[in-house]
């Protein structure tokens, strides 16, 4: 798209910005009911892009947004554009301000995004970028191990997110949420 909507994609390497809420203990009867049906008892909180879990602080899209999204089916709620985001972002309570790479390199990750974000995780998202494939399907037992996943409900490994990612795709050809990218996730430090 180019115009008024601008012209952003998504590309490799390429950090893009989200806030999205926390979701863990604090929650009450909501996270442990989530417990008990995901069967992830290491968990001290969920860090994930799936909206279901973490919902989108910033959903609407405004018209001034277009030249600081990414403007791709599903991926409105990402800026391109960190002061711009934090502007409009405020200073909402119970939020994780992430950045995000999709599908990046190895090298990517390992070089980070500086000292005000701090790495994560790797979550595999469908095709939508809205559902995780590692904490809200149920799981996928003979692709990965609930216990493999971090206290946050992600992978530590790029190697094992890429493997997982192939396995998922080999194993479950018809199943949407298995067709998934990998997301390297950054928090940004509260302080």
């Amino acid at each position: 798209m180019t115009g008024k909507f601008g012209n952003h994609k998504a590309s490799v390497n390429t950090p893009l910005y989200i806030a999205v809420g926390k979701f863990g203990p604090s929650q009450g009867p909501r996270w442990s009911e989530y417990i008990a049906w995901s069967g992830l008892t290491q968990l001290d909180e969920v860090v994930t892009l799936d909206g279901m879990i973490c919902p989108v602080i910033l959903e609407e899209t405004k018209a001034s947004y277009w030249d600081h999204i990414v403007n791709e089916d599903g991926m409105l709620n990402f800026f391109t554009d960190l002061d711009f985001f934090r502007q409009e972002l405020g200073s909402p309570a119970n939020v994780n301000i992430l950045a995000v790479l999709r599908n990046p390199t190895e090298e990517a990750v390992q070089e980070g995004l500086g000292d005000r974000f701090q790495f994560v995780g790797y979550d595999l998202l469908d095709q939508g970028h809205s559902v995780s494939a590692l904490c809200n399907c149920g799981g996928f037992p003979d692709v990965f191990a609930n216990a493999e996943l971090s206290t946050h409900g992600l992978l530590e490994n790029y190697g094992r997110a890429r493997e997982v990612q192939r396995r998922l795709r080999e194993l479950y050809p018809h199943e949407r949420h298995a067709d998934c990218n990998i997301w390297a996730i950054f928090r940004m430090d509260a302080a």
